[in-house]
């Protein structure tokens, strides 16, 4: 791990900001090796199935389409190559798990955080490298951990959204814990008047307040990011909370009319999700959310081949203004 600073310009009011407000930090991550497109291509090509995700958008102006996919046997190369000419976006999750490079990167990073926000603790944390399409978007969502969004290579705008009704309701957070799944979340046009609109070139990142909706859209370049989150007490616990409230709405009907993240009726809760989470009623909905429907086609790249029936279910090819990402 290197020894120097990975923020290069952190002054006393990020510090003050950091957490509250969306704020735009300079970094150095863009220049370590391990993020040359030989050793991204690489880590691609022995990525573990499990952990990553082939996404195919609808290009930017266009009905929504979001489909899972597969990318077959192709080089990592290839794979970059694929996702350059357009709709697609790769998403290597848990990165900093997988290889020991990252997870010192981002061990060093929340350290520096640590070290200038006070009372700030990360005990949890994760990265993911994202390879995006130049026409390639991120829909409206929320995540419920802490996030950031570092940017290695290309350019995008990003619009970040107050973290309150009507831009983002209880529901939404009970739907994000319950699939682990991008959700539809309602999104009108005029929400764009209240959103923060930054631009990250590489050396950049964005830091914005705890379940913040946001987009994404890329802006004509191949694009390489690198998403962290973080989860603390105060995390977890509303995490549980949403879990919770969401099994209580979905699986029993129930309306939940508690928030509280502490007393009996928390602990009740906690107890709960914690006896129902991983039971085969949670496991087949998170399923039937996130099916493989398909594959980089190695004979021609940059085009699909389809392994489910094209169905409008299926395709999730819907004219719709709701919805997130990347």
């Amino acid at each position: 791990m290197t020894t120097d600073r990975l923020f290069t310009s952190w002054d006393e009011t990020h510090s003050e900001l950091w957490g509250h407000q969306t704020i735009r930090l300079e970094h150095s991550l863009h220049r370590q090796p391990a993020f040359s497109l030989d050793d991204l291509a690489r880590l691609i090509e022995t990525y573990p199935r499990e952990h990553y995700s082939l996404v195919r958008t609808g290009a930017q102006g266009s009905s929504r389409i979001w489909r899972d996919g597969d990318i077959g046997k192709l080089s990592g190369r290839e794979v970059i190559e694929a996702i350059s000419r357009g709709g697609l976006w790769l998403n290597l999750r848990e990165v900093s798990s997988i290889d020991r490079r990252y997870h010192d990167m981002i061990d060093q990073m929340f350290a520096e955080v640590a070290a200038k926000v006070p009372g700030f603790e990360a005990p949890t944390h994760q990265a993911g490298i994202l390879i995006s399409s130049p026409d390639a978007q991120v829909y409206y969502h929320v995540d419920l951990p802490g996030q950031g969004l570092i940017q290695i290579a290309g350019r995008k705008r990003v619009y970040v959204y107050p973290n309150t009704p009507p831009f983002i309701r209880p529901e939404h957070l009970e739907d994000c814990a319950l699939f682990q799944s991008e959700v539809d979340i309602p999104y009108a046009d005029w929400y764009d008047e209240h959103a923060k609109v930054i631009d990250l070139e590489p050396g950049q990142m964005l830091s914005w307040p705890l379940n913040a909706p946001h987009r994404v859209e890329n802006l004509c370049t191949l694009n390489v990011s690198m998403t962290v989150s973080y989860v603390n007490d105060a995390v977890r616990r509303a995490q549980a909370l949403h879990l919770a409230n969401g099994m209580l709405r979905h699986r029993f009907g129930y309306t939940p009319k508690s928030d509280r993240l502490r007393g009996p009726a928390f602990f009740a809760k906690r107890v709960t999700q914690r006896l129902l989470r991983d039971s085969k009623w949670v496991k087949r909905e998170r399923a039937a959310r996130c099916p493989i429907e398909f594959r980089l086609d190695e004979a021609d790249t940059g085009t699909v081949a389809d392994l489910l029936k094209a169905t409008s279910k299926a395709a999730s090819e819907v004219a719709s203004d709701s919805r997130f990402w990347k």
